[in-house]
């Protein structure tokens, strides 16, 4: 089996390029049955979710518009549990139909933060978008709209998902190898 390394932990191959950009597709032609003819906004959470939303986009075959939002909350491999709004959306939101593009829910604090920032601007709805989806990591009451892909409550890194700034150039998704986890705990 492949391996990969960095900063000392072995990750192995979970999700492949070909499966995420199928089901990519599938999202975007689920987001155009359901937008056509009202051009939603999509405001995409840099920089993990950046690979997710520029395919999703391009899937889109109704008029939409893109924006950008930056926000943190992880350190290394886990969540510091503090939201920190790193640059604001510029756009008016005012009685749009606003889908949030997120690379990953697991706790759910990020997209309850960013849901109720962005309610107090008025659009007219907020759905949201993520490839994936960790319900047993779910700690809010979120519930995104569109799910890439449900996985365990593991590590992961690639298409956009980082291990402090690397891996998010690589073409798959890749999870933490059990030894890795195993030392990690003991």
């Amino acid at each position: 089996m492949r391996r990969i390394k960095y900063d000392g932990l072995t990750f192995e191959p979970y999700i492949g390029n070909d499966r995420i950009t199928a089901r990519i597709k599938e999202i975007g032609q689920q987001i155009t049955e359901e937008y056509r003819g009202r051009r939603p906004l999509l405001v995409c959470v840099l920089n993990g979710a950046f690979p997710f939303a520029a395919d999703l986009f391009r899937e889109i075959d109704t008029d939409a518009e893109i924006a950008f939002i930056k926000l943190s909350s992880y350190e290394g491999t886990g969540s510091t549990g503090v939201v920190k709004e790193i640059m604001g959306l510029t756009a008016d939101i005012t009685g749009r139909s606003v889908i949030i593009v997120e690379d990953i829910v697991d706790t759910g604090n990020t997209i309850e933060k960013l849901i109720s920032d962005l309610s107090s601007r008025n659009p007219a709805e907020i759905k949201v978008a993520t490839l994936l989806f960790k319900p047993e990591a779910l700690q809010k009451d979120v519930k995104p709209d569109y799910v890439g892909f449900e996985i365990p409550k593991k590590f992961i890194i690639g298409f956009g998902l980082d291990l402090d700034g690397l891996a998010r150039n690589l073409p798959d998704i890749w999870m933490l190898s059990p030894e890795c986890e195993n030392n990690a705990a003991e």
